[in-house]
């Protein structure tokens, strides 16, 4: 009996995971890691939400199995979210679906529009499951940056023109994870436009589409004319409201994708919990307060970040949008590569961050750092890293970081 399984072999040893279980085994030791590797929000959602989970939580009638796509109260949340925040118009019942989480959206999209051997485009670096819900269902994926310039539409340009057979989908994400890069409303016309003329399907993560900085709101895709011919968008609960471990997620867009993914989870899954879905539209449709004061937190976050790292001796990027910075290894450790300077940052500087070949090859030389730690943690961070800097005989400023 052979344990060569077929989807297995189609998965490469998740790197990142190496590092996750240094960290779990350092602070099962009792050491102090501040872990700027998952991107887990550190603060709770609004208190209604959490009243609204127990109150329908003590229901006698809630807890049997809920909806698939999702109840139609939270349904119409979305479609309303969408009309409030990009001025887009959906139908509930045709163009939404709820999901459990972006993950499992992009997954089950991929289930019910992938055949073995289509060619999907995917950026590189990218969050794994915009390439891996592909593979696993039997995909092979041909690579493209993630810089959306000139150059992003030239590779689009020579994947269309070489590649056999002729991709059939393009994942874009923007606010990227992991490069926390953004893009215009210029840039999704331009997308829909070849999207029409190639023939292809887009699937845009818009997970971050609130946490945005310097005054630059996030568009959507669906906000071009046409856009819901070609496009579906997911989006999550988790980062704007902090919600992240109850898995809501939502798929909007075009209504022949929309149903297959539909068709594809009614054999899958009963939908989430009916208490969560119930709470998640009580986030959607009440005080939006947390929406304004998350953004202004990881704007905070981000400035104090890229400040005392700087003042430590290592220069990041300073990220427009996303809870994210992606940040260059230092020149003098370049050599080391993103796993193993990821490992020697856990070791010796007890800051934990995800090495950016986990997100791809072309995210070597790259580390992801979540600002999910407080500011008075993040300059202890600074000040761990410069010692650590110091030890490896980079040169930092005399100035005491943090």
């Amino acid at each position: 009996m052979s344990d060569e399984f077929y989807r297995m072999k189609r998965l490469p040893p998740y790197v990142i995971a190496e590092v996750n279980a240094m960290r779990a085994a350092a602070r099962a030791g009792g050491e102090d890691i501040i872990d700027l590797g998952m991107g887990n929000p550190d603060l709770p959602p609004p208190a209604h939400v959490i009243d609204k989970l127990i109150e329908v939580a003590q229901k006698p009638d809630a807890h049997g199995y809920s909806q698939s796509k999702g109840i139609p109260g939270l349904r119409r949340a979305q479609a309303n979210y969408y009309g409030r925040r990009f001025g887009v118009e959906l139908d509930p019942e045709r163009e939404v679906v709820v999901t459990m989480g972006s993950k499992e959206g992009l997954a089950s999209l991929a289930t019910a529009i992938t055949a073995p051997g289509d060619v999907v485009l995917a950026p590189n670096p990218s969050y794994p499951i915009h390439t891996f819900g592909f593979i696993l269902a039997g995909a092979t994926i041909r690579a493209v940056p993630t810089t959306p310039d000139e150059r992003y539409f030239e590779s689009l340009e020579r994947a269309m023109a070489f590649t056999v057979p002729r991709p059939s989908v393009l994942v874009v994400n923007y606010p990227s994870n992991p490069t926390a890069e953004t893009v215009d409303l210029a840039f999704y016309e331009r997308l829909v436009a070849f999207a029409k003329d190639q023939g292809l399907w887009i699937l845009s993560d818009l997970a971050y589409s609130e946490l945005y900085y310097d005054g630059h709101p996030t568009p959507s895709i669906l906000q071009v004319k046409g856009g819901k011919d070609v496009a579906v968008e997911f989006t999550s609960l988790s980062k704007t409201y902090s919600m992240a471990g109850w898995r809501i997620g939502f798929a909007v867009g075009n209504a022949r994708l929309i149903a297959a993914m539909t068709r594809v989870k009614s054999y899958l899954d009963y939908g989430a919990f009916t208490p969560i879905q119930a709470a998640a539209c009580a986030a959607l449709n009440g005080p939006q307060d947390i929406v304004e004061a998350n953004r202004l937190l990881y704007h905070k976050r981000r400035d104090v970040l890229v400040e005392c790292f700087a003042r430590a001796g290592w220069d990041i990027p300073q990220p427009r949008a996303s809870m994210f910075a992606w940040a260059p290894l230092p020149p003098a450790l370049a050599h080391l590569g993103s796993l193993e300077f990821s490992k020697q940052l856990l070791t010796h500087a007890k800051v934990a961050v995800a090495p950016g070949v986990g997100y791809g090859e072309n995210g070597e030389g790259h580390v992801r750092i979540a600002m999910v730690e407080n500011e008075q943690r993040l300059r202890q961070a600074a000040r761990n890293v410069r010692k650590y800097l110091q030890s490896m005989g980079v040169n930092t400023p005399a100035a005491n970081a943090g």
